[in-house]
């Protein structure tokens, strides 16, 4: 017989048997970090870690490569117009970062800091033992302040207008130092004295700092703190600070970086400041989104009393900790799943933190608390979902089903008044707001039942809400995106788009894809764009993962728009955000904290890449009646002269028997055919490399056959 060729569809599919996909397309049934385009298979672009350079304890760049802490749920980058600096910013379970040339800052929002400065509304004399304040803000109830040389305690604070507040109980002249007097308008600071121990041979770090407020695994940081017991300064002041272990009262510990050379009770300098990030109070440090336990789960009576149920509720679940990251111009809008919002200047520089938008000045009536959060276009306004209800004294509930928007071109100003354009809408369908993006001049929501969409009309309703769909809700916070105007996303049960109409997007490896995965975590789900290949992949969490706690995204499938082909693979990203600006090509955060830059190179960060495409298995002829012997390959391959790829033939006699697998036969850029000696009434081939600098594309390819007989 003639030489055959063999052509096949773009796109993968799992969801038929493999017989049926080589009758139907044919089409490719398995693959690995393999897309297509103009119809064929080719290998994808390679990554390299992006190096980040940590700050030392006095806050200046280093040349040391640091990881984020924590996993990065969320990403944006763009240019901040006032000094044209190029700002990424991530979001992780825990922290809040900003990458500035190269260097890693940590902007998460503080809770708490021991070092609040006010000044004195009198002057004082040295036996004076109460102490007027134009401000009390941030200082603890009781604790230690410094006036100029003079450390003093105090007992106790009490609030008023004029002064502000009134340190009571004051010993004056404490720790060594004399007391002094001091005149109206003088500077006061609060201090800790001496807050660290160590003992000798642990890692172990005790702080004591009077009524703290933290749990455990939140952060702190600390700075001025001077070496104690053989750990050094540099490793008590570091910028990533610490999380929590064991808390008491008063007290609480943390691990060292080295092990102490001595016992020291208290210790660490008279100049100590202790900086408390957001944490779980504020939304924040569920690295997975956990079933519900405890009352109500289980029958009545079951296990013992008091006690955690160690049965789970499959119908309530705590959503993990994640972020929202608007831009609001060259400025962030930050929103903690289920906390606070906060805002992030670029204008007073990077070592400065987040702070809560509602302190702002002229903030009004800005939701304590929100599920996420967008920006409308092209009108701009912020919108807050699944968040606190509008009240004039701040005392709003949280409605997680709510939905409330700040007057235009106002992000601080969510109180509505005829002057304005802040108002509110509840939604009706499903029980909390999923997923919220900006399309083109309409917002679409999604809740876990309904899609909605929320278009600017203008006065006197501001904006409209209409029902899209039901039974399409997203699957996760992080699963639904806009492109150009059109929405994709990623369902309980499957794969939708709009675009202007809800579809559900045919996807023939969607049952392979949700099969694999594990629900319990179809939370972590985050999709990202390649604009360049036209690509919407999502990353999950598969069943190969064998992670014991936590498990994190390890697999992916992609959606080509342009092919309208879809392809699978293994990669383990928590985030991507697509090329922009000087970012010129994709980026994205692995869960160990690293980030990379996609398509470049032909490596996995200098490691092999194990790339592969099959094709389903085709009858040699229609018929499919006659055994048929192959007996020559002539393969179609663009590839570079360092590629090397391995050929494998499958041969069946019956879709249902056993495969015989041939090979591997080596395919280089100079390979004209390759010899085989293979029969069967089915065959399919498997292309594939293993090596740190291939780069390939197929094409269509040619077999020789003749009919052969059983034996």
């Amino acid at each position: 017989m003639p030489l055959q060729l063999l052509k096949y569809d773009p796109g993968i599919v799992k969801d038929i048997t493999e017989y049926s996909a080589g009758k139907n397309g044919p089409f490719y049934v398995d693959g690995n970090l393999v897309r297509f385009r103009n119809g064929y298979p080719t290998k994808i672009g390679g990554w390299e870690k992006d190096v980040i350079n940590a700050l030392d304890a006095s806050g200046n760049v280093t040349t040391t490569a640091t990881a984020i802490t924590g996993i990065g749920r969320k990403t944006v980058f763009w240019r901040a117009i006032t000094d044209g600096e190029d700002y990424l910013v991530v979001g992780t379970h825990n922290h809040l970062y900003a990458v500035l040339n190269g260097a890693l800052y940590d902007i998460t929002p503080l809770r708490d800091e021991t070092n609040s400065t006010t000044t004195t509304t009198e002057a004082l004399d040295t036996s004076e033992t109460e102490i007027d304040l134009t401000s009390v803000t941030g200082f603890k109830t009781a604790g230690v302040i410094k006036i100029g040389s003079e450390i003093i305690t105090y007992t106790g604070i009490t609030t008023g207008s004029a002064p502000a507040g009134t340190l009571t109980g004051c010993t004056r002249g404490t720790n060594s130092t004399s007391a002094a007097t001091h005149d109206s308008g003088a500077t006061v600071v609060q201090i800790l004295i001496a807050p660290i121990a160590t003992t000798d041979e642990s890692t172990t770090v005790t702080i004591t700092d009077s009524g703290h407020g933290a749990t455990t695994g939140d952060w702190v940081v600390l700075s001025g703190a001077a070496a104690i017991g053989g750990v050094a300064a540099d490793d008590l002041n570091r910028m990533s600070g610490y999380q929590i272990t064991v808390v008491n009262t008063n007290s609480y510990t943390f691990t060292a970086p080295s092990a102490a050379t001595s016992t020291v009770s208290a210790g660490g300098g008279n100049a100590v400041i202790i900086k408390y990030l957001i944490g779980s109070a504020a939304g924040l440090g569920a690295q997975s989104s956990d079933p519900a336990l405890g009352w109500g789960v289980g029958g009545w009576g079951n296990e013992a009393w008091g006690n955690a149920r160690s049965i789970d509720n499959a119908d309530v679940s705590l959503d993990n900790s994640s972020w929202n990251l608007n831009l609001w111009g060259e400025d962030l809008i930050a929103t903690v799943r289920n906390g606070a919002i906060y805002f992030f200047d670029t204008s007073a520089g990077v070592n400065n933190r987040a702070v809560l938008v509602s302190s702002l000045t002229g903030a009004d009536s800005v939701p304590n608390v929100a599920r996420i959060t967008t920006v409308s276009f092209p009108d701009r306004h912020f919108i807050a979902g699944g968040c606190q209800a509008y009240a004039a004294d701040g005392s709003g509930n949280v409605d997680d089903m709510l939905i409330r928007w700040s007057s235009q071109e106002e992000f601080t100003k969510f109180a509505p008044t005829s002057l304005n354009t802040a108002g509110d809408q509840r939604l009706q369908i499903g029980t909390k707001i999923v997923a919220m993006v900006s399309a083109r001049e309409e917002t679409i929501i999604s809740t876990d039942e309904a899609i909605y969409g929320m278009t600017f009309t203008g006065q006197p309703f501001i904006f409209s809400f209409r029902l899209l769909a039901t039974d399409a809700g997203a699957a996760g916070i992080n699963t639904m995106i806009s492109i150009d105007g059109n929405v994709f996303w990623m369902g309980e049960r499957n794969f939708f788009s709009y675009d202007g109409i809800v579809k559900e997007l045919p996807c023939p490896v969607k049952y392979f894809v949700y099969d694999r995965m594990q629900r319990r975590y179809i939370d972590k789900v985050v999709v990202g764009h390649n604009k360049k290949f036209k690509e919407i992949t999502w990353f999950y969490v598969s069943n190969d993962n064998t992670a014991a706690t936590n498990p994190e995204n390890d697999s992916y499938v992609t959606y080509c728009y342009a092919e309208n082909a879809w392809s699978i693979g293994t990669m383990d990203r928590t985030s991507w955000s697509d090329s922009f600006g000087a970012k010129e090509v994709p980026f994205a955060f692995d869960p160990s904290g690293f980030l990379y830059n996609h398509e470049t190179g032909t490596s996995d960060n200098g490691a092999a890449m194990n790339c592969f495409i099959e094709t389903a298995p085709r009858e040699i002829t229609v018929e499919g009646e006659n055994l048929y012997m192959v007996d020559r390959i002539v393969p179609n391959v663009d590839m570079s002269t360092s590629t090397s790829m391995n050929l494998y033939l499958n041969t069946r006699k019956y879709p249902s028997a056993s495969e015989t697998v041939k090979g591997p036969f080596s395919v280089t850029s100079s390979t004209e055919k390759v010899s085989v000696r293979a029969k069967g009434r089915q065959i399919s081939v498997k292309f594939e490399t293993t090596g740190t600098e291939d780069d390939w594309s197929l094409g269509d390819f040619r077999i020789n056959t003749r009919v052969d007989g059983l034996r």
